[in-house]
């Protein structure tokens, strides 16, 4: 496992910035980096895969504390799939709650919208009315 890479090439190689970087430290989320003799970090392709696995569950709705637990599992030999299984059940739950609210937040706006498509003056708009109610 080669440690040559610099703060720099591991966040172009993981298409983050390197403020990022330095967070996932800080939250521990990636181990702190050795230092070169002149202080410089030095990271390895370990690092670059880390960052990877982060941003994809990010995308996948998870926070950094869930993606703190996966990450535990995915190196704890006794975890197995189905620990992981329960975490993803948890975020469709939770994804599945946004988008019935969503779907109401999108049913009153359009509602309101209807109302308010012939009105003209803004004292009377059933919009303005909702959010001051």
């Amino acid at each position: 496992m080669a440690t040559d890479m610099n703060i720099g090439e591991v966040a172009d190689r993981s298409s983050v910035n390197v403020q990022t970087i330095r967070y996932y430290e800080r939250r521990g989320l990636l181990p702190v980096p050795k230092r070169s003799p002149s202080g410089y970090r030095q990271y390895s392709t370990a690092n670059v895969d880390r960052v990877r696995f982060i941003k994809r569950a990010q995308a996948l709705g998870f926070s950094l504390n869930d993606i703190s637990e996966l990450l535990e599992l995915r190196v704890d030999p006794t975890s197995n799939c189905e620990e992981v299984l329960h975490h993803a059940e948890i975020k469709l739950r939770d994804i599945d709650e946004k988008i019935e609210a969503l779907r109401r937040m999108k049913r009153s706006l359009e509602s309101l919208a209807d109302a308010c498509r012939d009105r003209r003056a803004t004292g009377e708009c059933p919009i303005l009315e909702a959010l001051e109610a």
